[in-house]
């Protein structure tokens, strides 16, 4: 199977990539105030307090509500203020951090890495983004495949020629729906793609408007939860010679699981494939301001709600895809 397609991807992610790759972080999700383009590790509030700008996800998956776990936990322990922004995720947020605009970030491992090393996507190709830096690893982004149960579709293959929402456009959800597609021999002329937040992703399934989504997301997504409490949903799996070739085609995707019962209706579980989620920073942050919000995080887990199965200092260098920074080394030793 060959690898990952790039001919028409500049057309899809291209202008959105390489827009938040020059500092336009807008799109995505939407912003949560004013002030977001400030490098908040260099501003500070009326009262001395240090501002970061942390960049999430959209509301209706896993990063945003995490991300304001952190807050909590990061304003707890330390003299920082947190600012969490919805955001259309990976893609976008390697661009924030570029350029300054984010201080931390929730990002994908494969996206950390083609970012890193200018390569995968055409949004990086040729134009890596030095600057970025690894913190730690959390927990597997789960490759979810949601249609209604009366929609026929039971397979990968069965996406061709269907209304397929592969994510928002530039996200790393597009990103890994493009990569399995094609590792199945579905390309981009093969389906009518449209391109959403998981939210409005659901509403189109649940209004019929799609035939099927792609959400990548550690179990249970928000806005799948939502709509399995109102539709018959189907997880379509990756499995047999579908999954061998996804992982051919990406040494970044892992076997992974959707356990039976996390969705109302889906009694059995189901097999796919996963990335990891990541907390990303720019070489620009100070190392004692990482180290004191890796410590925060890292030290106060017991804290957090959310994923908490998964998210602890012993397993947090797991899958780390680019260089840490030094504050994040200085913690993790």
């Amino acid at each position: 199977m060959s690898k990952f397609d790039r001919r028409d991807f500049v057309k899809a992610t291209g202008v959105a990539g390489i827009a938040a790759l020059a500092g336009c972080s807008g799109g995505g999700s939407g912003g949560e105030g004013e002030g977001e383009g400030e490098t908040s590790t260099s501003s500070t509030s009326s009262g001395g307090e240090t501002r970061l700008s942390w960049h999430a996800g959209g509301t209706g998956g896993t990063y945003y509500p995490l991300s304001n776990e952190f807050k909590s936990v990061i304003e707890g322990h330390t003299e920082y203020g947190v600012q969490v922004q919805s955001t259309g995720a990976s893609v976008e947020n390697v661009g924030s951090l570029h350029s300054g605009d984010a201080d931390f970030a929730l990002i994908q491992n494969d996206i950390a890495y083609f970012a890193k090393n200018g390569t995968g996507i055409d949004a990086f190709q040729g134009n890596p983004i030095e600057n970025l830096m690894g913190v730690a690893t959390l927990y597997p982004e789960t490759i979810h495949v949601v249609t209604l149960a009366d929609s026929g579709i039971e397979t990968l293959q069965d996406l061709e020629g269907k209304r397929v929402n592969t994510g928002d456009l530039g996200s790393g959800t597009q990103v890994d729906a493009l990569q399995i597609l094609n590792a199945v021999g579905i390309t981009q002329e093969d389906f009518q793609e449209q391109n959403t937040s998981f939210s409005q992703a659901a509403e189109q399934l649940r209004n019929g408007d799609v035939d099927a989504t792609f959400t990548v997301g550690g179990w249970p997504v928000g806005a799948i939860s939502d709509l399995a409490t109102t539709e018959d949903i189907r997880i379509v799996p990756i499995d047999g010679d579908a999954r061998e070739s996804v992982k051919d085609a990406a040494s970044f995707f892992a076997d992974d699981q959707i356990p039976a019962g996390t969705y109302s209706g889906i009694d059995e579980a189901v097999p796919t494939v996963a990335v990891q989620a990541m907390i990303a920073t720019n070489a620009g942050v100070s190392a004692d301001v990482v180290e004191n919000v890796t410590a925060a995080i890292f030290d106060n887990v017991d804290e957090l709600s959310i994923k908490t199965d998964f998210i602890s200092a012993d397993s947090a260098q797991d899958g780390m895809s680019i260089e840490l920074h030094e504050g994040a080394q200085a913690y993790f030793g």
